[in-house]
């Protein structure tokens, strides 16, 4: 994903959560209980990472070469 430099991570993040859980809410009303997830669609935790621009298949590579803890 690109986004402006200026733009805070964990605001571009809360508009994607706003923005997909209103639109999920469009589409799916009444389906959606809202009483069971207390009001709110996502978590409001969420993981951020950057990679710097690398190509793809660097970045898988670098995934896959990675140890599992034991």
């Amino acid at each position: 994903m690109h986004y402006p430099p200026k733009v805070a991570v964990s605001k571009l993040v809360n508009s994607l959560k706003d923005v997909s859980a209103r639109r999920i809410r469009q589409e799916f009303t009444g389906q959606i209980n809202r009483a069971i997830m207390h009001g709110h669609l996502w978590s409001p935790s969420y993981f951020s990472a950057s990679c710097g621009g690398a190509p793809l298949a660097i970045v898988r590579q670098y995934i896959e070469q990675q140890t599992r803890p034991l």
